[in-house]
């Protein structure tokens, strides 16, 4: 499927953030646009979660240029989800629209937890829980979409299930998509876009032009896996 794209819904240019003496972000520069998804790699402590939680407004102290155009959601690694309100509940909280309950009732059912929304958090799986996770995101109608490592706590077959999911809910709605991630080979299978991050820059940025449904092993994608497992510093010894 052919991604169609319009303008940018968010543009960085020259972030920076500090905390004390250390820099974790010197000088990014980063456009996202509309319809477009993409991942961001990196090693641990990179700053991959640090620029994702400048783009959700949730770090006032960055320096540069930041724009976002129109309304963002995020979906972290933990659902986050209010253990003492019901599922619908959690996905409708704060939401401003005529009527909160049939809103989270729609977005519940578009990730399959349409009988959900009468349950409490922790009676989900961690897949269903991601998936209320993703309905609460999406509910908001976000153009842009941030999504912080939300697959890395579950196992292979539920992530698969989940993955799919994302693909299908990213090409009926066509929010831009930052995906966070530590895998390579999920980054290759899901985006346009393929970026590291090291040393507080984006130091590669690599398109994504495979047809999908993706397989691991098309010579372009196994080119692009080596590609980024050496920006990443990682030589082929270190993987499995």
């Amino acid at each position: 499927m052919a991604t169609r794209l319009s303008g940018p819904v968010t543009r960085v240019e020259g972030l920076t953030r500090r905390f004390g003496d250390r820099t974790v972000l010197d000088g990014v520069d980063l456009e996202i646009r509309r319809g477009e998804f993409v991942a961001l790699l990196g090693r641990s402590g990179s700053g991959k979660s640090t620029l994702l939680r400048a783009l959700a407004g949730l770090d006032s102290g960055t320096g540069g240029r930041l724009a976002v155009e129109g309304t963002v959601a995020v979906a972290f690694q933990e659902p986050r989800l209010v253990p003492w309100k019901r599922v619908a509940a959690n996905v409708a909280l704060g939401l401003d629209v005529p009527d909160p309950a049939a809103a989270a009732r729609a977005a519940l059912a578009e990730v399959g937890l349409a009988d959900h929304g009468r349950a409490w958090p922790l009676t989900l799986s961690g897949g269903e829980a991601q998936r209320a996770s993703l309905a609460r995101a999406l509910v908001r109608r976000p153009d842009l979409l941030l999504l912080d490592e939300p697959f890395s706590a579950l196992d292979a077959l539920t992530r698969i299930t989940i993955h799919r999911l994302v693909l299908e809910l990213w090409a009926r709605h066509r929010p831009g998509i930052l995906l966070v991630t530590h895998d390579v080979d999920e980054a290759l299978l899901l985006a346009d876009r393929v970026l590291v991050l090291a040393d507080g820059r984006i130091t590669h940025d690599s398109r994504v032009d495979v047809a999908r449904p993706r397989h691991r092993d098309h010579p372009e994608l196994l080119a692009l896996r080596a590609a980024l497992l050496t920006a990443l510093g990682v030589t082929p010894e270190e993987t499995p």
